[in-house]
């Protein structure tokens, strides 16, 4: 087991380092018409008659998606510390490494990839996987202080966990996985389903403020296990997730954010009992999340056109079952912008 995840953690930082080696060379133009950037120091816009001004900064939240399409790197680690149904204490680490690049001023492809490791002191509970990685294409447009964008994605099922016979730890990496993440990613962690990924974006920025709001849907299907798998009861299954995010500069270096986080499933989704193997609905505190989230956010020019934007983040989630598990979750996130 920690050979696998050892190799999956490697992939993960040799495809950062590619990406971004690869999006230094090509070393574009700025585009003076493009979607603002997310730094501080944005291009300059010149209007009819009047000199070119920067525009103003724009808080990235801190699981919602950046609104506008960018060249990016990032590097976000979920550190989850909780209790299981047991009342035993244990901690999860999510890393996330996403990598997008603009073919347009408008449009930009994505790839984003997740590993986690969970660990349970004096259990045989522990686990690390590989989930399934996302694909997809973000589309923004800018006008006067409001930016909006959609975005249309699809997941790989090839995360490990997947099938009716996976191993436990893996399984209950993902299902730790999941909680960690406040539901946001759901998808992700869905090892035996390819998933649709629908969404929108839209977000006020002006006079150092940002306000956020977001949609997303997700069509599930399933391409591994069976009706009696645990973790497959269902043969699709259609999930929602929605936020907010409200930002300030309080200087140019620095900003602070806070967000809302809700996740809701939209069809009924069945388990299976290990014992009798009988199908029943999921009980109704399961099929919805509310977390919130709440930190500081650097913004560090460090080369021409390009800025670090490390920020720390607390979660927690409002609800059950989060609730009731006692989660507390530290988000660590480092995005290179170019």
């Amino acid at each position: 087991m920690p050979s696998r995840f050892c190799r999956a953690s490697l992939a993960l930082a040799c495809a950062g380092a590619l990406f971004s080696t690869a999006a230094r060379a090509a070393d574009p133009a700025p585009d003076p018409g493009a979607p603002a950037a997310t730094a501080v120091s944005a291009p300059a816009v010149a209007t009819s008659g009047a000199p070119a001004a920067p525009l103003p900064p724009y808080s990235l939240p801190w699981q919602l998606r950046g609104v506008s399409p960018t060249n990016v790197v990032r590097s976000d680690n979920s550190f989850a510390f909780y209790k299981n149904a047991a009342g035993v204490s244990g901690n999860a680490q999510v890393t996330m490494l996403l990598a997008s690049y603009k073919l347009t001023p408008n449009l930009a492809p994505l790839v984003r990839l997740g590993v986690v490791k969970n660990d349970v002191p004096g259990t045989t509970a522990d686990g690390s996987t590989f989930i399934n990685p996302v694909a997809g294409l973000t589309y923004g447009r800018r006008a006067g202080s409001v930016r909006w964008s959609g975005f249309g994605g699809v997941t790989i099922p090839i995360g490990m966990g997947a099938g009716d016979g996976a191993d436990s730890g893996e399984r209950t990496a993902n299902a730790t996985g999941i909680a960690a993440r406040a539901g946001m990613d759901n998808a992700m962690f869905a090892v035996n389903y390819l998933t649709a990924i629908l969404g929108g974006d839209v977000a006020y920025v002006d006079h150092k403020l940002t306000v956020q709001g977001e949609v997303t849907l997700f069509q599930l299907f399933r391409v591994h296990g069976s009706d009696t798998g645990a973790q497959s009861s269902d043969a699709t299954r259609t999930n929602s997730t929605y936020g907010l995010h409200v930002g300030y500069f309080v200087i140019p270096q620095l900003s602070l954010g806070g967000e809302l986080r809700y996740q809701r499933w939209l069809s009924t989704v069945t388990s299976v009992n290990a014992t009798t193997g009988a199908k029943t609905d999921i009980p109704d505190y399961a099929k919805d999340t509310l977390s919130f989230a709440v930190g500081p956010r650097g913004n560090f020019a460090v080369g021409k056109g390009m800025f670090l934007r490390p920020g720390i983040s607390y979660a927690r989630g409002l609800d059950r079952p989060l609730k009731d598990s006692s989660y507390n979750v530290v988000q660590v996130d480092v995005p290179l912008v170019f």
